[in-house]
């Protein structure tokens, strides 16, 4: 009990000082507040800005691998060393190909992208066979070329639920947001990698 009576009147001090942010900060108990939407479009932003780069991180991956895997092949015997520089080269190429998040807008860009990198990895998977159950490092690497290219869809499908709640919120609180500052009043929707259907 009288440890009890030793912390009352620290929880008091607390309770006091819980009582007066509110009272001083009253904007932040209003969900309807342009200080309230500024906050949550920053949260779903955020959330949009961490699915975008572990999809990128995951596609970095598959190109490094994919290298790697060109460069092992190239060293062993066997194989057509013309062939696997021409698809490092290839490989390497792909960063200036690739869409991002405003150039993504164009699903041709995306195709483009999807298409070369395909071709690209069923040329790697061929060179790669006859090596395959010989070398642990190439079945390794084009075990993680593979794991990384399966997980596409996946990431796509997560920033697209993303982006979409980003979208309706802006849509949702667009008079809000207007009365949150300059930056809020121009905010456009985010492409998607979903088709849209007529």
């Amino acid at each position: 009990m009288r440890r009890l009576l030793i912390y009352l009147p620290l929880l008091m001090l607390l309770a006091a000082a819980s009582c007066r942010k509110t009272a001083d900060n009253p904007a932040a108990l209003d969900p309807t507040s342009p200080a309230a939407a500024r906050e949550q479009l920053t949260v779903l932003r955020d959330t949009v800005n961490v699915r975008w780069k572990r999809m990128i991180d995951s596609d970095n991956q598959k190109l490094v691998a994919t290298t790697a895997v060109l460069q092992t092949l190239s060293q062993l015997p066997g194989t057509d060393r013309a062939q696997a520089d021409q698809l490092r080269k290839d490989n390497d190429a792909l960063l200036g190909l690739r869409y991002d998040q405003n150039t993504m807008a164009e699903s041709a860009r995306i195709d483009a992208y999807d298409e070369a990198q395909t071709k690209i990895l069923n040329a790697v998977y061929n060179l790669a066979q006859p090596q395959y159950e010989r070398n642990e490092e190439v079945q390794a690497l084009t075990e993680t070329i593979k794991e990384a290219d399966s997980q596409v869809i996946g990431y796509r499908v997560r920033y697209d639920q993303a982006a979409k709640s980003y979208n309706q919120y802006i849509q949702m609180h667009e008079q809000t947001l207007k009365k949150a500052g300059r930056k809020y009043t121009q905010l456009q929707p985010l492409p998607l990698f979903e088709l849209k259907t007529e």
